[in-house]
């Protein structure tokens, strides 16, 4: 089984997200409905990226990001733009990585035992639709290549029925 995570060399962790993504290429070809889509992506990338405890996404309304489809434990269900990593990433528009996340300023602590995170934002028509949001029991389980894994898959996703 495909396994992504913070322990495997970097060269292995790279060829594992390319290996992930045509699988949910594949997965989400020719079904036009988005929350089928998300709740997809969330269970594979679930499956696949074994330092995760919660992978989810936040959808975009209006000035707040609203949870959407997602795998693990019960998570917050609305965050403000520019509020804890992923109101963040929303509203810088760029991909968040946070090793310890006790010492992210205004971090939000939806679950206690998270300890690290990555969150990608999910770009459509120049706009922040969502966020991908990654979370672990590990401290420092993303480093930059899950950054560069993760981004295709966030612009996969940009590419569904919004």
């Amino acid at each position: 089984m495909l396994r992504v995570n913070s322990q495997q060399d970097s060269s292995d962790k790279a060829a594992r997200y390319r290996e992930l993504l045509p699988e949910l290429a594949a997965l989400v070809d020719g079904e036009p409905d988005l929350i089928a889509n998300l709740a997809n992506v969330t269970a594979l990338l679930r499956e696949r990226v074994s330092s995760a405890s919660w992978i989810g996404f936040y959808v975009r309304r209006g000035d707040e990001l609203v949870l959407g489809p997602f795998q693990g434990k019960v998570a917050c269900v609305r965050i403000a733009l520019g509020r804890g990593v992923c109101g963040t990433a929303a509203a810088e528009r760029r991909t968040v990585i946070v090793p310890d996340v006790n010492l992210f300023p205004g971090h939000i602590a939806c679950d206690a035992g998270s300890r690290s995170e990555i969150v990608v934002p999910i770009i459509r028509a120049g706009e922040v639709v969502a966020v991908l949001d990654v979370d672990s029991y590990e401290l420092a389980a993303f480093d930059e290549l899950d950054a560069a894994g993760l981004q295709p898959v966030a612009e996969l996703v940009a590419k569904l029925a919004w």
